[in-house]
């Protein structure tokens, strides 16, 4: 099974368009990312695993990146970054092969293959802890797709840090396969990344940035067509019965991250596997 590396990255902010100039550097090295999202916002915050390293200081990340390897990031990037952390899983080479292809469709896929949004009404609860629609994030998207750019109707990338109550995983499979077969597939939903922690076998002892120590089990990466479909998941009844059925129980800690591969796909050149 491949092993994968997840990049979080905080550039430094007294270098000048720093993401621009990062971007560049990436792109003229020898180093091929699987994805290259510009971090937007939290969607779940994580309340016990990697607390320290993800939110210390109210800490702003940038980009997320996916690698396909262990390797470390080359020098001529880690300068551009002033706060580093990062998470090795092992994916199924299913999913990482013609990965670059498949994900090109689901970053710009056919008019036709996007569902329609419902009318449904919205329910909002006091938190998004859970992955419910609470007033604070159902206000902050009707203010996020008032803007301009492709990010605001664009693909969205969830990533998603799983940690199982003992013995729970097989019930957080089972909202997995529901989430596949209709629950997320119905709203464009698509976990185009998922993968076991694993120690990287080039770290012995892992440093404060290696997260392999600090109890997370699972990665996913998931996809959906806008942030409205998201939306639209999260106020769907059938949606939040199999969410408190067998995924909010199941899990001991989670977090998920929004971020936006196509907001900085016109940073770089046409072609290139960023």
């Amino acid at each position: 099974m491949p092993l994968c590396t997840l990049h979080l990255l905080s550039l430094h902010k007294t270098t000048p368009n720093p993401l621009s100039i990062f971007l560049a550097t990436l792109q003229s090295s020898n180093v091929a990312p699987l994805v290259v999202s510009r971090v937007v916002r939290w969607i779940i915050l994580p309340s016990k695993l990697s607390t320290e390293h993800l939110l210390a200081r109210n800490m702003s990340w940038d980009l997320f990146l996916v690698l396909p390897s262990t390797s470390a990031l080359p020098s001529d990037l880690t300068k551009l970054v002033q706060h580093h952390w990062s998470i090795t899983a092992g994916v199924p080479s299913r999913l990482t092969q013609d990965f670059y292809q498949n994900n090109a469709k689901l970053l710009h896929p056919d008019a036709f293959s996007v569902p329609k949004l419902s009318q449904a009404r919205k329910r909002v609860t006091s938190s998004s802890q859970n992955l419910e629609l609470s007033e604070g994030l159902d206000a902050w998207i009707d203010e996020f797709v008032k803007t301009s750019g492709p990010e605001t109707t664009g693909a969205v990338s969830m990533f998603n840090l799983l940690a199982f109550n003992p013995g729970m995983k097989e019930e957080y499979l089972k909202y997995g396969k529901a989430f596949a077969e209709t629950i997320g597939s119905r709203h464009g939903g698509d976990a185009k990344i998922v993968g076991n922690v694993v120690k990287p076998p080039s770290s012995p002892s892992p440093s404060p940035e290696d997260a392999s120590a600090d109890g997370w089990d699972e990665i996913a990466l998931a996809h959906y067509p806008s942030i409205q479909h998201f939306r639209d998941m999260l106020i769907s009844e059938d949606y939040q019965e199999v969410n408190h059925r067998h995924r909010v129980p199941s899990l001991r800690d989670t977090c998920i991250l929004m971020t936006s591969e196509v907001g900085i796909e016109g940073m770089v050149k046409s072609g290139a596997k960023l």
